[in-house]
Order: C-alpha cells, then structure tokens, then sequence
C-alpha cells in the first residue's frame, strides 16, 4: 500500500522537544563550555532539519501514484493544498539548517552561550511557522492510512448505483469470507471490497461505490466523486443495481437516467439488475434479492460469463521479436554480427 508507512507527523512543540532532548545529550558529552554550546547548536539544526526532511519523504510522490489514488487524493485534499503545505514544510527544513549553519560558524568569536539561546529562538519560530501545515499533513495521512487496499492486478467488478439499493449486500453474498470495510473520511460512507477466489490462485475484487445521484458534476459531493473515480479508474466491469420497488427513495425513472450517465462515461462493459425481486420485478432484466437470495446466483454467474469473455491472455515471446544474430566462428571465439 502507498500510504500505510507514513509515520505520525509531531506538531511543532513535538518536533522541537525532540530535538532540544537530544541535543542537549551531545551538549552534557563536551567539558567545554564553548564546544558543549557549539555541539548543541550543530545538533539542533541537524536533528530539525532532518526530521522535517524525513517528513516530506514518507509522503509519496502524488503525481506518480495509480491515477485511482491520485484523484482520490485530489478529490479529498486537492493536490494543491498537498503540495503547499509540504512545499512549506521543506521551507522550514531550508531554512533551519541554513540559520543553524550560518550561527554554528559565527560562535568562535562571540558569547557561544548568547549565540545557543539565538539559534534556539531563531529555529524554534521557524518550525512553529510551519506549525499549521505539520498539523494539516498529520491529519491527511491519518486519512491516508484507513483508504482502501484496492489491487490493480485484479478483475474488478464495480458495483454502482443509487444509495440504499443493494450494492453492499449483494458484494457480502458474492464475496468469500468477510468483504474488508475501510470507511472513507470525511463521510458517514464506507467502501467494501470484497474478494472472491477465481482459477489458479486469482481473485475477482467487487468494490462497493458510494451512493450516486442523479445531478451535475458541480452539485456532486465528496461521497459521490469517489464513486465516479473508481469507475472510471478501477473498473473491468460494472454492475448497476437498481431497486424497482423504489424502496431506496429514489424514483425508477430516476434510477434509469443515473444508469445511462455511467454509461456514457465508462469505458468497459456494464450489466444492470433489477434488486429486490420480492417486492417487484422487471422484465428484460435481471431480477434478484439480496434478502432472499433468489437471482444472485444467476447474476454472478453472468458476471462470471462477461469476465471470462474480458480476459484476453496473450503469451509473447519477446526472444521472436529480436532479430537473432548471425553467428560466424573464428578460431576458439564467437563473432556476432546484428542488424543493430
């Protein structure tokens, strides 16, 4: 996973009562007056600098993450809060290390013990400036750390539709085992991912999204956004549930506009089924119920079906797409001769 090495981010007291510790450690080693204060200056700076370097590395590279990732982070933060607030961060860790450097070579002629008390008051109101965004960037890998584990080397079945229609408990039916639950933050929402065990060791992942509506892009909120990204980005297949009762709240009519939306926006295949059965079905559809367990297995057998067809195993030699060189022998060596 990208995110689940990201250690806590200490505030700037924290950071700073760290590094004040071990300083004065290498401090209490030195029997001189002057070199004990210049040895805590240098191990001041260093530890700081260090720590708020170590910070911005144990956030991966945005931009180089699965573009499924990328956008959720997006979609959550946005990418430019993200890079300010780690862009001030590595500020802080500039200019610690250059005031610390730049006192450390002044203390020879000076006070050492005025010179320890400035270095000190100078980089501890660096770092506390960058106090907000130590505290913005803890808060988003706590956030980070609980997104779920999705696989891109697995089939994966997205299952989509509006809310209360079914989604989560036809995944708990079809899935091996219990689904993994990660809630999404910033929402009363959870995402399942459940897996289902295929041929040869393989799985077949189902993602439950979030409860879509019906309505522009701009109107959509958080919830709704990460259940586009992961059709858009995750999906093999789509599964649209629709509950005809209209027990869900949600008109049928409705329903069906929000189907031909995906649709248009997906580029992989989706199949529709009509959930709900034991209260009302629908021709030319498949009709189940999650309650009752009629119909589900008939639907993932279908699905089944469509990802047998998706699956396109090709074996290639790559030793035939290289021009094989002509060997010629003189003497005891082998002299090889390419086209390129």
């Amino acid at each position: 996973m990208y995110f689940d090495k990201i250690p806590t981010v200490p505030t700037a007291d924290e950071l700073l009562d760290r590094s004040f510790r071990r300083a004065s450690k290498k401090m209490r080693e030195k029997t001189s007056k002057r070199h004990a204060n210049e040895d805590f200056v240098r191990a001041i700076t260093q530890a700081t600098h260090d720590k708020l370097v170590v910070i911005i590395q144990s956030f991966p590279e945005f931009e180089e993450l699965p573009p499924f990732y990328r956008d959720l982070c997006d979609i959550l933060f946005g990418m430019d809060a993200l890079k300010i607030n780690l862009g001030m961060v590595g500020w802080a860790a500039k200019n610690v290390r250059d005031v610390g450097n730049s006192i450390t070579k002044g203390m020879r002629w000076t006070d050492t013990q005025v010179e320890r008390r400035r270095a000190v008051a100078r980089i501890a109101s660096i770092v506390h400036r960058a106090d907000d965004s130590l505290r913005y960037l803890n808060d988003v890998r706590n956030v980070l750390r609980k997104l779920p584990v999705i696989s891109t080397d697995e089939f994966t079945i997205v299952v989509a539709g509006y809310p209360n229609v079914g989604k989560s408990s036809f995944i708990r039916l079809v899935s091996s085992g219990e689904p993994e639950v990660a809630s999404y933050p910033f929402t009363t929402k959870g995402v399942i991912v459940g897996h289902r065990n295929a041929e040869r060791r393989r799985k077949i992942q189902f993602i439950d999204t979030p409860g879509l509506l019906d309505r522009a892009d701009e109107e959509r909120n958080v919830i709704e956004k990460q259940a586009l990204n992961a059709l858009v980005y995750v999906a093999d297949l789509v599964l649209f549930i629709i509950d005809a009762s209209e027990s869900c709240g949600y008109s049928y009519e409705a329903q069906l506009k929000l189907r031909e939306e995906i649709e248009s926006i997906i580029s992989v295949p989706m199949i529709s089924v009509v959930n709900k059965s034991d209260v009302k079905t629908v021709e030319g559809f498949f009709n189940m119920s999650t309650v009752s367990g009629e119909g589900v297995d008939e639907v993932l057998a279908e699905l089944l079906r469509l990802r047998e067809e998706l699956k396109v195993e090709e074996t290639v030699d790559i030793r035939a797409e290289i021009p094989m060189p002509e060997i010629r022998r003189h003497g005891a060596r082998l002299d090889t001769e390419t086209d390129f």
